[in-house]
């Protein structure tokens, strides 16, 4: 069984996609769910044996993929990057910019230095991208962006690092959906709340601890998972998206809706998950619990 895809079979055959942060979580089942659409996939990140890993799950399913090594937070080499993947394919139909990450702190205790590195990574990284996608190709010949950010809405304590840059990553894809709309390009956004994926496994214990009371907190009263967001990158892609722009998609179960004011949420079992990805597995975290503090002697 390959993946369970809501959208018709070839749907973006001959279009080619790039997908930033590809080697796991969001960006991983994002490249799964285009390539399952006929789409040819590159997957950018860091790591290429992550990324060797992707690209052979969806060879093996049937797809079209390939890889670039990339660190968006250095400008030379996003150029050099997209070069060579306009050499290689010879076209850029849309952009997934969806590296990124960040780690837990109160504001009071973050540097300067930490403060400046998050926002590189999510915010100055995803404007060269888009900005040299665009430059390169889609100024002259069209194409759409999704940019992934996050559920930032009414603030976002202890990552206010990246609330700032995810914040900001809001209003650039506002301001480059009007200023590109006349190209013919169309720039969105996605956010996802708590979402299970890899990413819950990375974060230091307090953190964990903090994740796993997340789906109390909400009104869908569960996670969301990595499919359910690819659905929205992919519709935002998609030609029923034509009249789609300076938008975003919130994937987040109501998050920011649960209000203080409003009555005590109700626990309850009635929100179905969609799970397209065959591929998908819980994170860690919510099969073992969180990892233990680690100690020094």
């Amino acid at each position: 069984m390959g993946y369970q895809s809501v959208f018709k079979p070839g749907l973006f055959e001959s279009k080619v996609f790039l997908v930033t942060g590809g080697g796991s979580g969001i960006g991983r089942c994002t490249a799964h769910e285009l390539a399952s659409l006929g789409a040819t996939v590159v997957i950018a990140g860091r790591n290429a044996d992550k990324l060797a890993a992707v690209r052979a799950e969806i060879e093996i399913d049937g797809g079209r993929a390939s890889t670039q090594i990339c660190d968006i937070r250095e400008e030379t080499i996003v150029t050099t990057t997209i070069d060579a993947v306009l050499l290689e394919h010879g076209r850029i139909d849309g952009l997934v910019n969806n590296a990124g990450g960040q780690y837990r702190m109160a504001l009071e205790d973050i540097s300067t230095k930490g403060f400046e590195a998050v926002v590189r990574n999510n915010l100055t990284g995803g404007f060269i991208v888009m900005r040299e996608v665009y430059k390169r190709w889609m100024k002259e010949h069209s194409g759409a962006i999704v940019n992934v950010i996050a559920d930032i809405w009414n603030g976002w304590p202890n990552y206010a690092h990246s609330g700032a840059a995810r914040g900001g990553m809001w209003t650039l894809t506002e301001s480059a959906a009007s200023e590109w709309a006349s190209d013919g390009v169309r720039v969105n956004a996605v956010a996802p709340g708590g979402v299970a994926s890899s990413g819950f496994d990375t974060y230091e214990p307090d953190a964990q601890k903090e994740i796993l009371k997340f789906p109390t907190r909400i009104p869908m009263q569960r996670y969301g998972n990595v499919a359910e967001v690819s659905a929205a990158i992919t519709f935002l892609l998609s030609p029923a998206a034509a009249f789609i722009t300076g938008s975003c998609i919130r994937v987040d179960g109501g998050a920011p809706n649960a209000r203080p004011c409003w009555k005590e949420l109700v626990a309850h079992e009635r929100s179905p998950t969609f799970r397209g990805f065959h591929r998908d597995v819980p994170p860690r975290l919510l099969v073992e619990g969180p990892k233990k503090q680690s100690s020094r002697g």
